[in-house]
């Protein structure tokens, strides 16, 4: 497998692939991103919206892909952009590739041909680095995209170490773990995550991870240790 990292302006992507693909890839990357900033440029409530946004009908598809994946999940659109960028250039890779990982910032996008193991990075919990899911390649593709409160730069609303959503869209994938994991508060946290993750359309499942606690809820990879 080739293994590289590739970097435009605020987005930083490593990827593994069968084929060495990174200058086209690369292309691509700049691509969706320019189409991205010019369409901020001229919407700029695109950025700073907390809320599900109605875009018109010529947006560029990096657009449209986080606009729908942020009404499904009840966020704003910018909550699916990392997950949105993954998915994009997975399903390039895969018109010549048949082995793709794409992963942005925790979010990612893959389409193996055998097993493959993804690890949970959730800050300080017991749970941390120390588990994860065996991915069968029939599984593929697959969007497994991460969110935290306590980890990282990403903005949530939520406490929860780590929330953990998988579907078969990575854009969906991204916003539904934002949207779940802002809900992710108080002794409760975890059962309130779970009954929003219940009212997103299209994910297959969700791992909370909550200091020492942990909840599941859907269709999920099987769940190994990683230690």
């Amino acid at each position: 497998m080739k293994k590289f990292k590739i970097r435009y302006k605020e987005t930083g992507l490593f990827v593994l692939t069968d084929k060495d693909l990174e200058e086209r890839i690369e292309k691509e990357l700049i691509f969706h991103y320019n189409l991205l900033e010019n369409y901020i440029r001229r919407n700029p409530l695109f950025l700073a919206s907390y809320e599900p946004l109605t875009i018109e009908k010529d947006a560029p598809l990096i657009v449209k892909l986080m606009a729908d994946s942020a009404k499904r999940a009840g966020v704003g659109p910018m909550a699916s952009v990392a997950g949105t960028f993954s998915e994009l250039i997975g399903n390039f890779i895969l018109k010549n590739s048949k082995d793709v990982i794409v992963e942005n910032g925790g979010d990612i996008f893959l389409k193996v041909t055998k097993q493959r193991v993804v690890g949970i990075f959730s800050g300080t919990s017991q749970f941390s680095e120390r588990i994860g899911f065996r991915i069968n390649p029939e599984e593929t593709p697959l969007g497994i995209c991460t969110s935290s409160g306590s980890v990282g730069h990403s903005i949530s609303l939520g406490e929860s170490d780590s929330v953990t959503v998988i579907s078969k869209s990575c854009s969906l994938a991204d916003a539904s773990a934002t949207a779940i994991g802002n809900c992710v508060k108080g002794e409760n946290g975890i059962e309130k995550g779970i009954e929003k993750a219940k009212s997103i359309e299209g994910i297959d499942g969700v791992l909370i991870i909550k200091e020492e606690k942990m909840g599941m809820y859907g269709r999920l990879p099987e769940v190994i240790r990683t230690f």
